[in-house]
């Protein structure tokens, strides 16, 4: 099986190749190509190393400007220039880096990404968004910067830890239920004729999510609009994954993040004209959650103050309003303003306390 379709972009267009085939051994380079790739990759996949790799740790700590510093150093002292090329190899965190690097470097430098997490492949390889974190400020700094390709081989999966399989169908699930459309229900069609998650059936639930996010992507190209949907579960999830030292992932605790916007929403919404679709997307969310063996330990150990303190300090938010995205009365994602005060500060704590209440820890 191979699907190719194209993302539209003002910047540039770009092509998405998904591949339900064995993985090729060698990446098609030259010798203007040099390949920025997750060092644990290295280890699994030896036939895919090259000779101009450029290997980082594919962890919370690399997404700096200090590691893109190091990276363009390298590049440099291998020899890249204007005409050069870098494909990046890995999962949310080597695509953040090359994203900036390749944008930056000489100012601007072609680059293709190849995938190699669930979550990457449904999720954040399109839209050409790149996030780095400062300090104690979670992906503060970015730019938009797309690839010229995007290569999925599904086939990555098969080395996946569970837990990195739901991470990437959270996300996969969530911009499906942003769709007005049929994604939703053509989602949960397809995860629940295959409980094994086949590799045909995964290359179909990441064709749909992917187109399903290009329609987002191309009527908002640069998150001014409906695109900000997109980051239904996230304000919620990554003061979770902040708070808990980012012991709970980020896609699983964007799940997390799912489930406390919908229980938000009950409460701003208590008679809602019909809540069945924020309730089917309730409880998948929550059983396929279940499979995460060290969720409840986690939770255990999250305390929901902390989560609340790294609420606050959302970028998304305004001086006077907490910005949240939830299901509204109909079970549609809308943008919801709430004004900071001691009542709206209360909603939100309990509803990180929900969570901890949902999994019985």
């Amino acid at each position: 099986m191979s699907v190719l379709f194209e993302i539209n972009s003002s910047i540039k267009s770009y092509q998405v190749e998904i591949l339900v085939t064995p993985l090729e051994h060698t990446l098609n380079n030259s010798n203007h190509s040099f390949v920025l790739i997750d060092e644990y990759l290295q280890s699994l996949y030896p036939h895919i190393k090259q000779e101009k790799d450029i290997a980082i740790p594919a962890n919370e700590e690399s997404k700096t400007l200090m590691t893109v510093g190091s990276v363009i150093e390298r590049l440099r002292s291998l020899g890249a220039g204007r005409d050069s090329h870098l494909i990046a190899i890995g999962g949310g965190v080597i695509q953040d880096v090359a994203t900036f690097t390749a944008s930056t470097y000489m100012r601007g430098i072609p680059w293709t990404y190849y995938p190699t997490t669930l979550l990457g492949m449904v999720d954040s390889c399109v839209g050409g968004k790149s996030s780095i974190n400062v300090g104690q400020y979670k992906n503060i700094a970015g730019n938009f910067y797309p690839p010229k390709k995007i290569i999925i081989h599904v086939d990555f999966c098969n080395t996946l830890p569970n837990s990195e399989m739901i991470a990437g169908l959270c996300e996969a699930v969530k911009i499906c239920f942003a769709d007005t459309d049929k994604a939703f229900d053509q989602y949960l069609n397809l995860t629940h004729a295959s409980e094994s998650m086949h590799q045909d059936v995964l290359g179909k639930i990441i064709e749909l999510t992917l187109r399903t996010k290009k329609k987002f992507i191309e009527e908002d190209e640069f998150d001014q609009g409906v695109r900000l949907l997109l980051n239904f579960g996230h304000t919620f999830g990554h003061a979770i994954e902040a708070a808990s030292h980012f012991a709970i992932t980020h896609g699983v605790a964007v799940g997390l993040g799912m489930l406390v916007a919908i229980e938000i929403s009950e409460k701003i919404n208590p008679e809602s004209i019909d809540n069945t679709r924020a309730h089917a997307l309730f409880n998948y969310v929550k059983k396929l959650l279940s499979g995460v063996d060290t969720l409840p330990k986690h939770l255990a150990a999250l305390s929901s103050e902390a989560a609340f303190d790294k609420f606050k300090s959302d970028k998304k938010h305004r001086q006077h309003e907490y910005a949240i995205i939830i299901p509204n009365a109909n079970g549609y994602l809308c943008r919801h303003f709430i004004p900071i005060n001691e009542q709206s500060n209360q909603l939100v704590k309990n509803a990180f306390k929900f969570i901890k209440v949902a999994y019985e820890v």
